[in-house]
């Protein structure tokens, strides 16, 4: 079986070259989209984003890629603010996001010093032990790079998966369904966030065999 074809969502506004580079050493092809027709015959979609939601959202509406996001089914990764724009709006600039999962994008509250910048480690619900497959094989001694200073506040507190501490908690990870995102970046987040390329895209690989899409050439 073919390397599985993940799409990685180009709207000016997202470290592209090492998101692509983590997702190949992950196992994975890429493929840069730019609008529609770049969807085609791919299995999952990395949506990254850096920046303020409201410039990302009028990129994105003018790629004509707001709607084919909002379908989309199958795997689909946001980093950053890209898993901002997962939710109804931010508070940042009071915009429309995607409106996929109910919650608003805040301020983080408590803060010390922001933006958020630098390293931290991720806690989960339940009894403390990562239970979802994004964090399968990670150490529990792990720390990933975060630059922040906004985080989604999901409507329904078990979309949340990891969360982290500045000093409060905040979401640092959310999913629903085939649908997942992380507030930190997995691509400057060393060995562990090539792990969590590495189980999304054995997740997309896993998906594709039980649903097969036609044409996987880039």
């Amino acid at each position: 079986m073919s390397p599985p074809l993940v799409g990685v969502i180009d709207h000016g506004a997202g470290n592209l070259v090492s998101i692509a580079q983590g997702l190949e050493r992950a196992g994975g092809r890429v493929r840069p989209v730019t609008g529609p027709d770049g969807l085609e015959g791919i299995e999952a979609i990395v949506l990254p984003g850096v920046g303020v939601p409201g410039t990302a959202m009028a990129r994105l509406a003018e790629a004509g890629l707001v709607e084919p996001l909002q379908e989309w089914e199958a795997p689909l990764l946001g980093i950053c603010v890209g898993l901002q724009l997962f939710f109804d709006s931010s508070d940042e600039d009071g915009r429309p996001c995607l409106g996929m999962d109910p919650g608003i994008v805040r301020r983080l509250v408590g803060a010390p010093l922001l933006p958020h910048i630098g390293w931290n480690d991720l806690h989960f619900p339940g009894n403390g032990t990562a239970a979802d497959r994004l964090f399968e094989n990670i150490g529990p001694d792990a720390t990933f790079y975060f630059v922040h200073s906004y985080a989604p506040v999901p409507e329904d507190p078990s979309l949340v998966i990891a969360y982290a501490r500045y000093p409060l908690p905040f979401a640092a990870a959310v999913r629903n369904g085939p649908r997942v995102g992380v507030q930190f970046h997995p691509e400057r987040s060393g060995r562990s966030g090539l792990q969590v390329l590495s189980n999304f895209v054995a997740e997309v690989r896993e998906s594709s065999s039980r649903n097969p899409v036609g044409g996987d050439s880039p």
